[in-house]
């Protein structure tokens, strides 16, 4: 959205995403129109230019909601590294998901039911604490797969 981006940033912000290949082999490369009478990107390919778009500029906070959500196997892949990458970098990395892999790059976690905290603490504390109350609920499986995690990688 900043119409005098250096190319250099555009195109760091899209390796990071793990999209410069894919944005490279449009019609026109960078340049491809895509909007309402351009070309049509799958939801993946929009959501993976969403996530070049948050990491755009090195910020040192990104926020990311449900940044998996019409991915493939290889787009979660390219994502998990994005965030370590952004991590290394200084960034903090705030993930609302829900049960899902990338729950592994969080240091902390708050777990939210029905939109209050849970449980909060080191990523293993939190889910040891979810697999014990879901061991005493008869429908576990569904009820873990219903709730929110909040991920903080710490930077």
């Amino acid at each position: 959205m900043d119409f005098d981006a250096p190319d250099e940033a555009v195109i760091r912000a899209a390796q990071l995403a793990g999209i410069h290949e894919m944005i490279e082999s449009l019609p026109d490369g960078y340049d491809t129109n895509i909007g309402p009478s351009g070309l049509r990107l799958s939801g993946g390919q929009r959501q993976r230019i969403g996530l070049a778009r948050a990491l755009y500029g090195s910020p040192r906070l990104i926020v990311l909601d449900e940044p998996n959500a019409a991915l493939d196997e290889q787009g979660e892949r390219a994502l998990g590294q994005a965030i370590q990458a952004a991590q290394k970098g200084g960034a903090i990395v705030v993930i609302v998901i829900h049960n899902s892999p990338l729950i592994k790059l969080a240091d902390t976690v708050a777990y939210l039911v029905e939109g209050r905290i849970a449980a909060f603490g080191s990523r293993e504390r939190v889910l040891a604490e979810i697999m014990r109350g879901a061991t005493a609920d008869q429908d576990a499986e569904a009820d873990v797969g219903r709730k929110y995690a909040l991920v903080t990688p710490a930077a």
